[in-house]
């Protein structure tokens, strides 16, 4: 567009010129030689203009003459390259698509028109090609080759790395991923190779430095890499307040991770304990309130109770309480406070409490805090063993998991995988429960509806009133106490024996609460006896 734009502005500017000579005429007259030359104004500017331009012709011409054999030989070194790197690309494209003839068939050909030392790419097509026909030697020194240019040392390193990591090699393969991330730490897969190795090692400086060397292209990275300085920070926090070497950078640390991740709910804990550790009450209270108010978590619960060394169960229950208050009608505030009015022996408060908390998540913890306060409070084995069938099937506890293993505080490394950040909490996998039916009766609610009576020594616990006998030849057992009761026929229509009579569930767990506990059975009561009407 530029050369035809000054074409345009050239023959403008002639032309304008011949009309302001022709507008002012006049003459010229040279004398050479002895000889005059006259011819008008016009005449001579227009013999100049086709003057130079004969001159400017005939300098073209003799520059292509004079160029035009290397111009021949560019053209078909040009013709011969733009074949090989067609070539180049096909097979790039059949190695991608597992075809190994393919491949081959087009290297040969791109070796024939584009010298490897000019085209380092015909390194990757030959290793792409070996890995395809299982000749991972071949592929290793190609990769080699590329690791020593620089054009694609961190292709090669690439392909060494992932030849390490097939073979087991997993000294070979950090060696390899150092050296890409010493030369290009933006590259992914080095990075995350390196970080991995760091961590599993316990190197949290090191780890730390590499993650603030590379550099996010989008929002996504950004936060990925937010998420990673802060797993580092807390588990570099974690490990100097576990060493009481510097209780202080552990602190520090700790509050950094929270700057970045203010619910984190490791890295509160430990500002919390370190704030401790220097007598800070006040400051680890707050963190502990923060985090509660975000996030119910029971480590913190328990941290919250017991920060105060000295105090009283009743002084526990207050505080307890106090995060009642700050985030009510949640399962885990029950279920603190629940856990320290037990502790406290104040049953009344205990009791509807855990009631409370089993109703909101019924857990494993739930029922049997709730044997607990059973035992300690009535001692009743019958009403003990029947909160612990609940638990036997209720669902598990949350727990800090990761790849199928669970632990009981926040770790930053996978103990089976090695993965950075792998622990998550959540409720651990466990046997298949049918979903819930919408207006199913909530088994909290169940489990405190057939909650047995409390046996009383010597005396048998209350019965229901007597139902009218029923016809002959209609025999059924009925036990006669219990809220669940159901009449079931005798076999064959006899008289019960005590072949008939229910047997223990699992181990001694009782699951009918009609059947007599060992309190009832030595004291003679008629709890879980069976009459026949």
């Amino acid at each position: 567009m530029i050369r035809v734009l000054s074409f345009v502005l050239l023959v403008l500017a002639l032309g304008l010129g011949f009309a302001w000579l022709a507008d002012r005429p006049g003459e010229l007259s040279i004398i050479w030689q002895g000889q005059r030359i006259a011819m008008s104004l016009m005449v001579a500017a227009t013999i100049t203009v086709s003057l130079m331009a004969a001159v400017i012709f005939a300098w073209w011409l003799l520059r292509v003459v004079l160029t035009s054999p290397h111009a021949l030989q560019r053209h078909f070194r040009a013709r011969k390259r733009d074949r090989g790197y067609q070539a180049l690309s096909t097979g790039l494209i059949a190695a991608g698509a597992g075809d190994a003839a393919a491949a081959r068939k087009m290297l040969s050909r791109a070796k024939g028109l584009i010298r490897a030392d000019q085209e380092p790419l015909v390194h990757l097509l030959e290793a792409q090609a070996a890995l395809i026909e299982g000749n991972h030697d071949e592929a290793r020194r190609r990769f080699e080759l590329m690791a020593d240019d620089p054009e694609t040392r961190a292709l090669g390193l690439r392909g060494l790395y992932l030849e390490a990591k097939r073979l087991g090699a997993p000294e070979a393969a950090r060696q390899y991923a150092e050296r890409a991330a010493e030369t290009a730490p933006q590259l992914p897969w080095a990075a995350d190779a390196v970080l991995e190795q760091h961590s599993q090692t316990g190197e949290w400086d090191q780890a730390l430095k590499l993650v603030e060397h590379q550099k996010p292209a989008s929002a996504e990275e950004r936060k990925q890499l937010d998420r990673r300085k802060v797993v580092l920070l807390t588990a570099r926090a974690g490990a100097r307040l576990e060493s009481q070497t510097d209780p202080k950078a552990a602190r520090d640390d700790a509050l950094a991770a929270l700057k970045i991740d203010e619910n984190f709910v490791p890295a509160g804990l430990i500002a919390a304990k370190a704030y401790l550790r220097e007598g800070n009450l006040r400051k680890a209270s707050n963190i502990l309130e923060r985090l509660w108010k975000a996030n119910p978590h029971p480590d913190v619960a328990r941290l919250f109770v017991h920060s105060r060394t000295g105090d009283s169960a009743l002084d526990r229950l207050k505080r307890a309480e106090k995060l009642e208050t700050l985030h009510p009608n949640n399962a885990e505030t029950l279920f603190a406070v629940a856990q320290a009015a037990l502790d406290a022996r104040e049953f009344k408060v205990a009791r509807p409490k855990a009631e409370a908390a089993a109703r909101l998540a019924p857990c494993e913890r739930a029922y049997l805090l709730l044997a607990d306060i059973e035992d300690a409070e009535t001692g009743d084995q019958g009403r003990i063993r029947h909160w612990m069938n609940q638990a036997l099937k209720a669902p598990r506890d949350p727990a800090w998991t990761a790849d199928g293993v669970t632990s009981p505080e926040w770790l930053p490394v996978s103990p089976v995988t090695g993965k950075l950040d792998a622990f998550e909490w959540k409720t651990p996998v466990s046997e298949w429960h049918a979903p819930i039916e919408d207006g199913a009766v909530n088994p909290a609610d169940e489990a405190i509806r057939t909650l047995p009576p409390v046996a009383i020594a010597g005396r048998p616990a209350a019965s229901p009133p007597a139902k009218p006998p029923k016809p002959a030849g209609d025999i059924t057992l009925k036990p006669e106490a219990g809220p669940q009761a159901t009449e079931k026929p005798a076999a064959g229509g006899r008289a019960a024996t005590a072949a008939d009579e229910p047997k223990p569930f699992f181990g001694g767990l009782p699951d009918d609460p009609g059947v007599k506990s060992d309190a009832q059975r030595e004291a003679g009561t008629a709890g879980g006896s069976f009459r026949i009407f």
